[in-house]
């Protein structure tokens, strides 16, 4: 019995070795050998990776080194290495501290009413029915209106005497303002616009987000005695927090990347009025050459949105947005 135990452990041991020995270099051609869907990926993503670097990447290292650069025009002397020269400049510029202020109170008069009427609007038809759809629609109709053909149509409401606004006003009796003429009513004229244009489009993310509400605890809620407006506050607007975040974000954006209305409709007039930080970029850039100060102007308001953005989206966590 000893004799067949000592044999059989010496066969597993050599089997073992044997083993060993043949699946090691079977393991090292595998490792070789190349894995086509490697090379099949490479080639569907290089397109995309090509147009990124192209139409994205490589702009953004431009505004960096513009920013960084001074190159007067017209002079025809090669640009020279200033550092934050340009930044020290756009923060000195009382002509852009007039536009972060009108950027401020743009972002103040459009994204908080039409993240509320984008949150009404759903609340009113988010339920299925045809009614619903249509309205919906006639929602969501202003959103498909480009911006600039948006500005040319809010061009005859707002002229002063002849327009539409002031024509219906006249039909009750009341007195129009000369709405894109007046400094004091100009910005505030601009920003109707925009919460027109945008509140259907915000109205479309809070309607999936309240198909995503857990109906047991509406239905909890109701049983329990909650009446609407308790459900609204404590089941509903909790469970649309990520959703918020998400249409805050998305608001700041278009507050600060839409400048066609303004070109339109003010051109920064009057007296500065209307002047916003991504026209007031447009000038320095295209109107004084200065695409030193432009860039930097650029920069400054791409980390300001930035830092705005990331504390919006920090909600979208809604374990998170609890803890703090």
């Amino acid at each position: 019995m000893r004799k067949t135990g000592a044999r059989v452990t010496v066969d597993a041991i050599i089997t073992a070795d044997v083993l060993d020995v043949d699946t090691k270099p079977v393991r090292a051609d595998r490792r070789r050998r190349p894995r086509p869907w490697r090379l099949a990926w490479l080639l569907l993503l290089l397109p995309s990776l090509l147009c990124l670097a192209a139409f994205t990447y490589l702009p953004v290292l431009r505004v960096v080194l513009d920013a960084l650069y001074a190159a007067p025009h017209g002079t025809g002397s090669a640009a020279r290495f200033v550092g934050l020269e340009n930044f020290a400049r756009v923060l000195g510029d009382p002509a852009f501290r007039q536009a972060a202020q009108n950027n401020l109170l743009y972002a103040i008069g459009t994204v908080v009413p039409s993240v509320v009427l984008a949150l009404l609007f759903a609340l009113a038809v988010w339920r299925s029915s045809r009614f619903n759809t249509v309205m919906r629609t006639i929602l969501f109709l202003p959103s498909l209106v480009p911006l600039v053909a948006a500005a040319s149509l809010f061009f005859f409401i707002f002229l002063p005497g002849i327009g539409l606004l002031d024509y219906y006003l006249g039909k009750i009796g009341a007195s129009g303002l000369n709405w894109i003429g007046d400094s004091d009513v100009a910005l505030w004229s601009i920003v109707g616009l925009t919460v027109w244009k945008n509140a259907g489009y915000y109205m479309l993310f809070y309607i999936a987000g309240l198909q995503a509400v857990p109906r047991d605890h509406i239905e909890a809620a109701t049983v329990d005695g909650a009446n609407a407006l308790q459900r609204l506050w404590h089941v509903i607007l909790p469970a649309l927090r990520p959703t918020t975040a998400f249409v805050v974000t998305i608001a700041l954006i278009h507050m600060l990347t839409s400048v066609d209305h303004v070109v339109v409709l003010t051109k920064g007039g009057p007296s500065n009025a209307t002047n916003l930080l991504l026209f007031y970029i447009f000038q320095e850039a295209h109107e004084n050459f200065d695409a030193g100060k432009a860039a930097a102007a650029t920069g400054i308001s791409v980390a300001v949105l930035l830092v705005v953005s990331l504390g919006a989206l920090r909600g979208m966590d809604p374990g998170g947005g609890r803890a703090s």
